[in-house]
């Protein structure tokens, strides 16, 4: 016993030297699937199991094949005694399941307690990610709902723990799969640092404010998340703290931010097949956990839902638990995709119209919308005379922060205190704004109204409208109000399941309980006939900026009347705003009927079953 106890001598006379413990390769968190026999061997030592590394170099063991060793394999290459065979298999599981020890726990209202790897808890522990804490995941949403004052922070730790949920569930149902610990670490980095890019109450930034201020660039929050992560990285010093946890660099940084905002370069790979390089073909799957360009299921949904409608008092009507318990991966046209049993196609359709309810009844919400609307006009007028210093100590704006990082880290949702307590001549406009907001003296909603079919709208085509509002006179409207196109704002708004007009359930596949390996399409006539018509609309909103209780009815007059002349769906209340002008509108009278009633409308000649969307 002591003779196979005994640790090897510095040089075995195979050319091999004992490595020093913080050898990447030999790291329980590296990619053990790459060793040859001797990184395999040279793990044993680490573990002090040196005795055995004769046998495994005798029957050539290499890592890709440490994971389907069983004790009944063991034994037959020579491990006599079951307690050695234990110990050698304990030792092996460490290399593909992420350990508990030294991790942080977080009180979570929404997913309990979570346990964190170290390495996530020094990428919290970062300016960069903490950050997030000063930034309201539904921007203005707060100022309506007054529950929703969560912040992109704890989503983000939500998100980061649940990639790690998805991709171990997926590790521990299908060790064919060989998912390394590398990869487990590189999923659950990129749901943590997924939302790094958020401006300033969230979309509303990225979606109204940066598209005026400055409306030569195309920006999205994700091209900011990709620099905030690179300049967490290098600012922090943490690429030698991800290679002593494994990760191999800078591929693992890659593959990172490939989950977060897909291919790093699009140019050169459009005419490759695979266009990712952190993760070769064979695990194509991995790149559906975070944010999945596929169909839009993903944990990012999963934490968001929950934290949202808990945060806002809307009933969630998923429940990611069973998706976890169901998604396996199979392969799809040759490329291995996250699938989920077929008895579960119908909770994701609750799943998308649980989304759609949440932008109707909260996102884009009419009083929302047009804070947010207010918040980005005072931001635009306050653009230029609020700076931030980046580097080389370089000043930057508001609107151009988002070229430094430096610069950039500084703009938080704390911007909108500073104008409104600013007292400098040049922010009078701005805070006059934010001042209204703060009273509740809100642009006034005079209605929505739909296109027969969805517009590619521009912002040209939006101050075309506004100024055909201030000319759509109505015969009985007040002669003596006279309203100028800068008095109406517009409001566009897209509403879908999360692919324009497609079906995302379309590019889900799904298995049966009999045949787990094959994916199978389940069309929406095959669920139910109670299933939308179409997955995407377009609502038109108008505002006034004025607040006289004259000008406003003759505003809404105004829209009515607008509403006819653009052959839009009449307003909900269109009767109540301008009966007089209702009926003119024939299509509008027909439809003032019981037809949605009896559920029937005509289509060709033919009585087709009428269903909504809602």
């Amino acid at each position: 016993m002591e003779s196979r106890k005994r640790p090897l001598e510095p040089d075995s006379g195979l050319g091999l030297t004992t490595p020093k413990k913080s050898a990447p390769a030999v790291r329980p968190d590296s990619d053990y699937m790459h060793w040859g026999v001797d990184e395999t061997c040279l793990y044993l030592q680490r573990e002090g199991l040196g005795a055995w590394e004769d046998t495994f170099r005798e029957h050539k063991i290499t890592g890709l094949g440490l994971r389907w060793l069983k004790g009944d394999d063991l034994e037959k290459i020579g491990i006599e005694y079951l307690g050695d065979r234990l110990q050698i298999l304990h030792s092996l599981r460490k290399l593909w399941h992420i350990e508990a020890e030294s991790s942080k726990v977080f009180n979570d209202p929404i997913h309990g307690h979570l346990e964190l790897h170290p390495l996530l808890i020094k990428i919290i522990d970062t300016p960069q990610f903490q950050r997030l804490r000063y930034i309201k995941q539904l921007g203005a949403t707060y100022l309506v709902f007054p529950g929703a004052a969560h912040n992109r922070f704890e989503h983000s730790i939500g998100v980061g723990y649940l990639a790690g949920r998805l991709v171990q569930a997926l590790n521990e149902k299908q060790p064919e799969l060989l998912i390394s610990r590398r990869d487990i670490l590189c999923v659950q980095i990129a749901g943590l640092c997924h939302d790094l890019g958020h401006g300033p109450f969230s979309h509303m930034f990225d979606r109204l404010f940066i598209p005026k201020a400055r409306p030569g660039i195309t920006w999205k929050h994700e091209n900011a998340s990709l620099s905030m992560f690179d300049y967490l990285v290098d600012d922090n010093n943490l690429k030698p703290v991800m290679e002593e946890n494994g990760l191999v660099l800078p591929e693992d940084l890659d593959f990172i931010k490939e989950q977060i905002a897909g291919p790093l370069d699009t140019n050169a790979a459009q005419g490759q097949k695979w266009q990712y390089k952190g993760r070769p073909e064979d695990k194509s799957f991995l790149y559906e956990i975070v944010a999945n360009k596929r169909n839009g299921i993903d944990v990012d949904k999963w934490d968001y839902f929950a934290r949202d409608c808990h945060h806002l008092g809307i009933q969630n009507n998923f429940d990611y638990r069973r998706f976890l318990k169901f998604a396996r991966v199979c392969k799809v046209e040759g490329q291995k995709h996250i699938c989920t049993r077929d008895k579960e196609v119908g909770n994701l359709y609750d799943m998308f119209h649980t989304r759609n309810c949440l932008h109707r009844r909260a996102y884009q919400h009419k009083v929302c919308s047009i804070i947010e609307i207010m918040i980005s006009d005072a931001f635009l007028k306050a653009d230029k005379y609020i700076q931030f210093e980046g580097s080389e100590k370089k000043p930057f704006t508001i609107s151009t922060a988002i070229d430094d990082m430096k610069a950039y880290i500084k703009l938080t949702d704390n911007v909108f205190e500073q104008i409104l307590h600013s007292s400098t001549p040049e922010l009078d406009e701005a805070r006059n704004i934010l001042d209204n907001i703060v009273r509740r003296r809100l642009y006034k909603c005079l209605g929505q109204t739909q296109p027969d079919t969805p517009l590619s709208v521009t912002q040209d085509m939006i101050e075309k409208w506004e100024a055909e509002l201030a000319e759509a006179i109505p015969l009985s409207g007040s002669q003596d109000v006279c309203l100028q196109p800068e008095d109406f704002i517009i409001n566009v708004i897209d509403m879908d399941y999360g692919m324009k007009k497609k079906n995302p359930i379309n590019n889900v596949r799904f298995y049966c309980k009999d045949d787990i390996i094959t994916a199978v399409q389940i069309r929406k006539n095959q669920v139910s006939k109670l299933l939308p018509e179409q997955f995407a609309e377009q609502l038109i909103r108008v505002y006034c900026k004025k607040r006289d209780r004259k000008i406003l009815e003759a505003a809404k007059k105004h829209f009515v009347q607008w509403c006819i002349n653009m052959n839009f769906s009449k307003p909900q209340d269109g009767d109540i705003i301008a009966p007089e002008l209702t009926p003119l509108k024939p299509e509008w009278k027909e439809n003032n009927g019981d037809d949605d009633d009896v559920g029937t409308v005509k289509n060709n000649g033919k009585e087709k079953a009428k269903v909504k969307l809602f």
